[in-house]
């Protein structure tokens, strides 16, 4: 019998537990290994963030699921990898440290045969000054929306009678995740408008883009109506539509009570000040430490400088100029122990995939590339399948391939709940990391990149929040429903 570990019970490692206990049936192990009791559809949390859904609406516990499917489940954090083995055995082994289960704070080693990498990536406040001390909120977790939405409202009510203020966006140069501050926005702006209130408020936008419309993945070109539209032309309306202002290539270098300072890409600086702010954490690793059988530390072999997890991808190709699609991973395998692979936020990506950009002091200004979503579930599968044909078929089983720059996504984002009034735009993109050689100009297949905005958008990503939680409680029928 092999063990499979996940370590990991987000949207990457629960669509790779699951699909390999599936697929391995009773006769082998899989062992999940996660800190939270319970699973987050996290799409939704901008929703939770506006008052539009609860935190019911978007978790569900872990360990029923987990039980059903036959899956051992430790609610633990990991904290080491010895993938040479110890004093007392040569067999590989993680360290864990359980968060709950009514064994908090133990430790505990797991053999494996093999490991799956899904850990996520911590929310690192700490890389700007301030942005963990509680002058900001957050929907990156479902408590975190919770919190936020508290505090929208508070604010919602003092603009029932005085001016305030609002600002949305990244909180560092190097943030990943504009998707969700891009939805969070608009979100707010559409439930001002509902409550009466978006006369007197200032909603504005700070983002690390170099351009509206980056969203960490270079922009993209769209077909509409039988022509190219550029995302930043389309991301520019909707922001002057609902009277939103910008501010772009931004690094948020602090954060005081009130107020928000930040760096631009052309050296100067500048301070906003805001009433009510939602600031996107910058994503790391971690922070999985790796030692070998004597004890030695080897972290920096296993894992890049940003505690993301290296793969089968091609971390020497330097100057922007050299970049190609070619260099991005396929397997996830990790180069040294075959037994060991990534997948979604937890691999390290070769290189930005949009423009670097640094300001005129050197300050990196750009987005990194996001790995969530869509992607993050297809590539959870395919690694789940490649461990289950090395278990079942042996060491010279065909790895399965997932590489971003050969893979679509659809990306459905919101700009206002409601039955009749909501808004999303509905993006197709193909491939999601542009393939220049093949595509020359915008890197992309313009048949299957296309773009719309409008209701039938918003009922899509309502339609997507119950046939995905319905997909992840593992309900008759889930192996059918996509990534």
């Amino acid at each position: 019998m092999a063990r499979l570990v996940v370590m990991g019970g987000g949207v990457s490692g629960h669509t790779a537990a699951t699909f390999a206990k599936d697929w391995l049936g009773d006769e082998h192990e899989v062992v999940v290994v996660t800190p939270n009791s319970q699973w987050n559809w996290i799409p939704s949390n901008i929703w939770v963030g506006v008052g539009q859904m609860t935190k019911e609406e978007v978790v569900f516990p872990l360990a029923p699921v987990y039980e059903k499917a036959g899956i051992d489940f430790r609610q633990a954090k990991a904290v080491s990898i010895h993938p040479n083995g110890g004093e007392k055995s040569d067999k590989e082994y993680i360290t864990i440290e359980y968060t709950g289960q009514g064994k908090e704070g133990q430790t505990e080693e797991i053999t494996y045969d093999y490991l799956i990498n899904a850990t996520g990536p911590k929310l690192n406040f700490g890389a700007t000054p301030g942005l963990d001390e509680g002058h900001t909120v957050s929907v990156c977790t479902a408590d975190h929306a919770v919190h936020a939405n508290l505090e929208l409202k508070k604010v919602f009510e003092k603009a029932k009678t005085e001016k305030q203020k609002i600002l949305v966006g990244t909180g560092h140069g190097m943030c990943t995740c504009q998707g969700a501050a891009f939805e969070y926005i608009f979100n707010i702006e559409h439930e001002a408008n509902k409550a009466g209130v978006r006369d007197n408020l200032e909603i504005k936008w700070i983002s690390n883009e170099s351009f509206l419309g980056d969203f960490g993945i270079g922009g993209l070109h769209m077909k509409r109506g039988g022509y190219a539209a550029s995302s930043r032309l389309f991301a520019e309306s909707l922001y002057s539509e609902r009277g939103i202002p910008w501010i772009i290539g931004a690094h948020v270098s602090k954060v005081e009570a009130g107020k928000a300072h930040y760096e631009l890409l052309d050296g100067s600086t500048g301070e906003e000040e805001f009433d009510f702010a939602m600031l996107i954490p910058p994503f790391a690793g971690v922070g999985l430490k790796a030692y070998d059988k004597d004890g030695s530390d080897i972290t920096d072999t296993i894992f890049a400088p940003n505690g993301f997890m290296k793969v089968d991808a091609k971390y020497d190709a330097g100057a922007y100029e050299n970049w190609k699609a070619s260099d991005w991973p396929r397997t996830y395998q990790n180069p040294t122990y075959s037994n060991m692979f990534a997948c979604g936020i937890a691999f390290a990506p070769p290189h930005l995939i949009s423009k670097p950009m640094s300001s005129v002091n050197g300050t990196p200004i750009n987005p990194t590339p996001p790995r969530t979503g869509m992607p993050s579930g297809i590539i959870g599968k395919n690694v789940a399948h490649s461990v289950c044909d090395l278990i079942k078929k042996g060491p010279d089983a065909h790895l399965h391939e997932a590489s971003m720059a050969e893979m679509g996504a659809a990306c459905v984002a919101s700009a206002g709940k409601g039955l009749t009034d909501g808004t999303a735009a509905a993006l197709t993109v193909y491939p999601v990391v542009p393939d220049f050689e093949k595509y020359p100009g915008l890197g992309r297949d313009l048949d299957y990149t296309f773009g719309e905005i409008g209701l039938a958008g918003h009922w899509i990503k309502h339609i997507l929040h119950h046939l995905f939680i319905y997909k992840a409680k593992l309900k008759p029928g889930w192996t059918l429903i996509p990534e």
